[in-house]
């Protein structure tokens, strides 16, 4: 375990608890702690309505039941609206059909806090990053939208950009550049998902739309071929599994060698990986490209991550992404694997018969989550509720971060990020997981799932490796 007076230690801190809280309180608060980064968004807030906000903390597609442990406006859900904390040039979007969240009353009012949130983090030594999505833009048009095999828009958590649009490429362009222009000073930028989420199992499917079409032809891949068995791969599990191909799955020494032969029978499958990675790939090269062509040379990219096996399906290469980026944040949201379980469960047993025990057993063994799972109902698994512990025991956890550690290979830094979601001895356990594991350091989504009292847990854990 490396020393804390080594390792990064970041929050994230969302522009409405700096609202709520204030700047100095906030910083003074974290400083206690050891936090040497924090990540802010260029978004300020107000409490708002159904008709004019989102809700928050954001409903995972309905299936999330969690709560702020510090309030906002007092209270733990609500629904926010937004505007920019800055005025964007709007000549910098000229060349894309997309343009920026357009300046309001609250960007008047409180846009000058996130600037004031960033100097004061800055004069008192800290890191501070920009965590924004990796490939999306404002107001996401579906030409843009990931596609299944068939065309259609997939089933999804997350409403997630093509990795290959042109046009999403060039509003991000454009976003960088408005940011870097009105808060120079920032460390450097965390892009969410510069991959393929893969929460639920139509999404994972994808990408299939013209602009990889596009990226596939100017690049001699055979997209068409993909696109057709990937189809049919994609018929198969959830219109013809069967039982005895879930036994395998459920057993892990077999399971290993049933997905080497559905490779075989499948051969278009791993074309399909490859061609995720190599998207994923170019999307943080271009990352790295835009942040220098704005005058950021020396900024810092850290991308956000999911953690292996899962990775295969995103398409994001630990190794490959160190070679474009500094650092790489895996994250250890253990919540959402539990979800992963009923969300591809349910897609699965659909329209298939087969039994629930060895779905459920055959996803555990896919998804790496439990070496000796006992439980054979989908309902064991699905999202965890604010007092329930994550139900992902310590062995797949510290194995995932030990897996990124070697495929980084010491390339750049790995510094996974953990939420702050659940009760506070179940985090407290997540959280020493990686404070004892050999990584660079470590992240915690977010803020406002830190009560003082999980601050003081944080600290105490924190403190002990120093």
């Amino acid at each position: 375990m490396q020393s804390s007076e080594d390792r990064l230690f970041g929050i994230t801190v969302l522009a409405d608890f700096v609202l709520n809280e204030g700047v100095d309180p906030i910083l003074d608060r974290l400083e206690k702690l050891g936090v040497n980064a924090v990540a802010v968004n260029p978004i300020v807030t107000a409490e708002g309505t159904e008709s004019n906000g989102s809700w928050q903390p954001p409903d995972d597609a309905g299936s999330s039941p969690r709560l702020f442990d510090r309030p906002l406006w007092g209270k733990r859900e609500l629904w926010v609206r937004s505007g920019p904390s800055y005025i964007p040039d709007l000549s910098l979007y000229a060349d894309t059909s997309y343009q920026p969240k357009q300046p309001n009353d609250l960007t008047e009012a409180h846009g000058h806090l996130v600037g004031d949130f960033i100097d004061a983090a800055l004069s008192r030594g800290l890191e501070v990053y920009f965590q924004i999505p990796g490939a999306t833009p404002f107001g996401l048009q579906d030409k843009d939208r990931r596609r299944m095999p068939d065309g259609s828009i997939p089933d999804a958590m997350v409403d997630v950009g093509s990795l290959a649009s042109e046009d999403s490429r060039a509003y991000l362009r454009a976003f960088i550049h408005d940011l870097l222009r009105a808060y120079p000073n920032v460390t450097g930028f965390r892009p969410d998902w510069p991959e393929y989420p893969c929460y639920k199992l139509p999404e994972t499917f994808v990408d299939f739309g013209e602009p990889v079409k596009l990226w596939a032809k100017a690049r001699g891949v055979s997209f068409e071929g993909i696109r057709l068995e990937v189809g049919e791969f994609y018929d198969y599990l959830t219109n013809r599994l069967t039982n005895e191909d879930l036994a395998e799955f459920a057993e892990v020494e077999r399971g290993r060698w049933a997905q080497l032969r559905l490779l075989r029978q499948f051969p278009a499958i791993g074309a399909w990986l490859r061609l995720k990675t190599a998207l994923s790939l170019d999307l943080l090269r271009f990352w790295r490209e835009a942040i220098s062509d704005a005058g950021g040379k020396e900024k810092i990219l850290s991308a956000n991550a999911f953690m292996p096996p899962l990775t295969l399906f995103t398409g994001l290469d630990i190794a490959g992404t160190l070679e474009i980026a500094q650092a790489v944040s895996p994250k250890l949201y253990t919540m959402h694997w539990s979800a992963m379980v009923e969300f591809w469960g349910q897609a699965l047993m659909a329209k298939n018969d087969v039994d629930e025990a060895l779905v459920v057993k055959a996803l555990v063994n896919l998804f790496d989550i439990d070496d000796e799972a006992m439980a054979d109902r989908i309902g064991d698994y699905g999202y965890p509720g604010n007092d329930e512990p994550h139900p992902i025991p310590d062995g797949p956890q510290a194995r995932r971060i030990g897996q990124v550690l070697a495929d980084a290979a010491g390339r750049g830094l790995v510094t996974p990020l953990m939420h702050g979601y659940g009760p506070i001895g179940d985090f407290a356990r997540r959280f020493r997981i990686v404070v004892e594991s050999e990584a660079d350091g470590v992240w915690i989504n977010r803020y406002g799932y830190l009560s003082d009292e999980k601050l003081e847990v944080v600290g105490g854990v924190w403190g002990e490796s120093s």
